[in-house]
């Protein structure tokens, strides 16, 4: 992360700034008559229509830039709504106008003003930053709840972007570790064969095979007395697909395959930082699906934590393996609420494309929390169903069940009912089958890693927990 979020935002104490006027269409002749001639003259040349996304400089006689930005019809600025016009604009400071010549708030448009100056360049030569746009705000503790979540989102685009090279499973603990000793909270872990010793078989299973060790990262933080509050997130830091090799286009963004565990990160920093009253816990698996002569085969079968039994249909289909033992391990608890975040499955992405996370729980009244969560936040989530039947399509000849499907339909659903043989105390709970990555660049949302349904579960968790 590259920029200080918090100096972006800066409170208004009516200093000199630059204007940023917000324009609907229906308001654009009335707000042109509000405008000198020399003004309007300008705005006909360049055929500035209010459309969303239209934007166009504007003459000062102040000598501060103002500029006209075309946004949509609602009645709330969106997400991402202003991340364009922000990274448009010269560096300088600003203040945001309607068509009524009124200062307005941004709302949750700050966190796309924030984000539009992301930018991962770690790897980049010659990076050069991104120059601030600094925005006024009369509403410093909306600004704060912006910053934590741009903060946290770019924990996760960081971590998610990294190769592999880079984020292994010990790196991937220090990144815990880090988030975890700046907010005081415990982490331990348990490494290598120490796996066999505590009855985590799966996780070591899928990751003895690598150089790295594999291992289970374990974050505790909060007041034990309050509810207990568990996020899992599948770390597999690279996924050959093992024996059952992946082709080289389906490996070639596997470095992402850890994008649960960045999610699953990040919406803990933001229960920490906000000083949730919870317990929270979080379970990191950690692993890289590698290739050597340990590795483990199609047609093993594994004992997990749990006591079922588990055919191996397929070494591809390793992320559910190692969140069985980590789920396994939570649900001993039954806390309050346990969530895990994966990107597991390729038929998620078949049936929603790369931005609509798939949501799988039991809990109804949770997804329809969830779901106002998402629609407030502008966070898309879309429930499947857990569709008991298919639990069939995972039996097995040998064992209690196989890893995968031989049919190959509804993957995303049979993969969350592998996950919920695993979890049959806590009836809160939610599966999140994520793709945590944006294929092509938009405002605020470069090519690259993304914190999939962060800000859908922080805003479910701060109404659940905060009020």
């Amino acid at each position: 992360m590259t920029t200080s979020y918090k100096n972006i935002l800066i409170p208004d104490q009516n200093q000199a700034a630059g204007k940023l006027w917000l324009v609907r269409a229906i308001e654009l002749a009335a707000w042109k008559d509000s405008l000198d001639q020399s003004q309007r003259d300008w705005l006909e040349l360049n055929r500035f229509a209010a459309k969303p996304g239209d934007f166009l400089l504007l003459s000062s006689a102040q000598g501060k830039t103002v500029a006209a930005y075309g946004i949509s019809e609602t009645h709330r600025l969106a997400t991402w709504e202003l991340a364009a016009a922000a990274i448009k604009l010269p560096p300088g400071t600003y203040r945001i106008f309607n068509a009524q010549n009124t200062v307005i708030e941004a709302g949750n448009a700050q966190i796309g003003w924030l984000l539009s100056h992301y930018e991962y360049n770690r790897y980049k030569s010659k990076a050069k930053a991104i120059e601030p746009r600094l925005l006024m705000t009369s509403d410093m503790e909306g600004a704060s709840q912006a910053i934590a979540i741009a903060e946290a989102t770019a924990l996760a685009r960081d971590l998610i972007t990294t190769p592999a090279n880079d984020m292994g499973p010990a790196v991937l603990e220090a990144a815990v570790r880090e988030v975890g000793d700046a907010h005081k909270a415990v982490v331990t872990s348990i490494i290598g064969d120490e796996l066999l010793e505590q009855n985590f078989p799966t996780i070591h299973m899928v990751g003895r095979a690598a150089s790295i060790a594999p291992r289970l990262i374990d974050l505790v933080w909060g007041n034990p007395a309050h509810p207990k509050v568990t996020l899992i997130g599948k770390g597999v830091c690279f996924d050959s697909g093992g024996l059952d090799i992946k082709p080289a286009a389906g490996m070639l963004l596997m470095k992402k395959d850890m994008g649960g565990a960045a999610i699953a990160l990040a919406l803990s920093q933001l229960v920490m930082a906000a000083r949730l009253p919870v317990r929270l816990r979080l379970l990191v698996p950690a692993v890289e699906n590698a290739i050597s002569g340990n590795a483990f085969r199609p047609g093993d079968v594994v004992m997990t934590r749990a006591g079922i039994t588990v055919e191996i249909g397929n070494t591809d289909a390793e992320g559910r393996l190692i969140l069985a033992d980590a789920l396994s391990l939570a649900d001993e608890e039954k806390p309050d609420m346990l969530m895990d975040f994966a990107t597991l499955t390729g038929a998620a992405r078949v049936a929603l494309g790369p931005d609509i996370p798939a949501l799988f729980t039991p809990d109804d009244r949770l997804a329809d929390s969830l779901a106002a969560s998402a629609n407030a936040e502008d966070d898309p989530l879309w429930r499947l169903p857990l569709w008991e039947p298919y639990a069939d399509m995972l039996a097995s000849p040998i064992a209690d069940m196989n890893n995968t499907s031989e049919s190959g339909f509804g993957g995303a659903i049979t993969a969350a009912l592998f996950l919920k043989k695993f979890v049959p105390h806590t009836k809160c709970w939610t599966h999140v089958d994520a793709n945590a990555w944006i294929q092509n660049s938009k405002p605020g949302r470069p090519k690259g890693g993304e914190a999939t349904a962060l800000r859908a579960f922080w805003g479910m968790l701060r109404r659940r927990y905060a009020g």
